[in-house]
C-alpha cells in the first residue's frame, strides 16, 4: 500500500499494481484504476483521480502498455465491447 498524503493506492490482489520509476530512479508501484491522464511534459507526467501528479522514466507509450496489460490480466478488455471490437 502507498500512502503518501492522499489515498492509498492498493488495489484488490497481489497484482493490481503496475511497476514504473520516478525520475530519482526509485521503483514505484502504482494502481492503474486511479490513472486519469498520461501525458509528455516532455517526461512522462502521470495525473491520478485524485490531482495527484506522478513523473516517471517511462515514456507515455510504456505506461499505456503496461495499463493496458493490467486491465488484460484482470479480464477487464476480455469484452470484444469493452475493446471497442465490431459484432461480427
Amino acid at each position: 500500500m502507498l500512502r503518501r498524503g492522499g489515498p492509498a493506492l492498493s488495489g484488490p490482489g497481489p497484482n493490481s499494481m503496475i511497476e514504473l520509476t520516478r525520475l530519482n530512479g526509485k521503483p514505484l508501484s502504482l494502481n492503474a484504476l486511479y490513472i486519469e491522464t498520461v501525458e509528455a511534459f516532455p517526461d512522462t507526467t502521470i495525473t491520478l483521480t485524485t490531482g495527484r501528479k506522478v513523473i516517471v522514466k517511462e515514456s507515455t507509450a510504456e505506461v499505456r502498455k503496461k495499463v493496458s496489460d493490467f486491465y488484460r490480466e484482470i479480464q477487464v478488455l476480455s469484452n470484444p465491447h469493452l475493446r471497442g471490437e465490431e459484432d461480427e
